[in-house]
């Protein structure tokens, strides 16, 4: 569903638009929030258009006639509810549980940094971003999203301070990764795969 932010358009479900928008008008009960320039259902949407499409502040403004600093407002706030409702590693590791197997991976997300900001240049990449892990079930779908942790910071190491492949190893949960995880969760740790495709023994477990 294709919703206008005028001047431009953004690829957003209308079941995400819902449920952000029904996060916030919660919030503002909470809150006791009496007046908004945007109602909830504009500012989910702003925020939807900022997080999907990456839209910058400018043309946000211009489109939703608020100010910069007001956009920014908005988003971190949709942001935080949206965190409120993400599971923790404990309650994916439980949901992991009940599936075959699970996908752990890395992934660098971009962000602008100066040149001085080495934490979070990822040699890798080439490029400055965090460093975010992510669990899957067998089909792609996201179970868990790790905090973001600098660029420079490698995958084996985000698992370890995360504590990812020990909370599986608790639930027994089966765990797929590629070669650069061996040996971050030591010699117990549920991790098998080279970076390709399950065997079928394992996805008939």
């Amino acid at each position: 569903m294709c919703l206008s932010t005028r001047p431009g358009w953004t690829d957003v479900s209308s079941s995400a638009l819902r449920l952000v928008s029904t996060e916030l008008r919660r919030r503002r009960v909470v809150i006791g929030t009496r007046w908004r320039r945007l109602n909830t259902g504009r500012q989910a949407l702003l925020t939807l258009a900022h997080l999907r499409n990456g839209h910058p502040y400018a043309q946000l403004v211009a489109g939703f006639g608020i100010g910069t600093a007001t956009a920014y407002r908005y988003i971190a706030e949709a942001v935080e509810v949206l965190a409120a409702l993400a599971p923790s590693l404990a309650e994916a590791a439980r949901t992991a549980s009940a599936k075959a197997f699970v996908l752990l991976d890395g992934t660098l997300l971009p962000i602008d940094r100066v040149a001085a900001d080495r934490p979070f240049y990822s040699g890798k990449h080439k490029r400055h971003g965090v460093n975010v892990q992510v669990l899957a079930d067998p089909f792609g779908r996201l179970l868990w999203a790790s905090p973001a942790l600098p660029g420079a910071v490698h995958d084996i190491r985000a698992a370890r301070e995360h504590g990812v492949v020990e909370a599986l190893a608790e639930v027994g949960s089966a765990c797929w990764a590629d070669k650069g995880y061996r040996g971050a969760g030591g010699s117990s740790a549920p991790l098998a795969g080279d970076g390709g495709t399950p065997s079928p023994q394992a996805s008939r477990r």
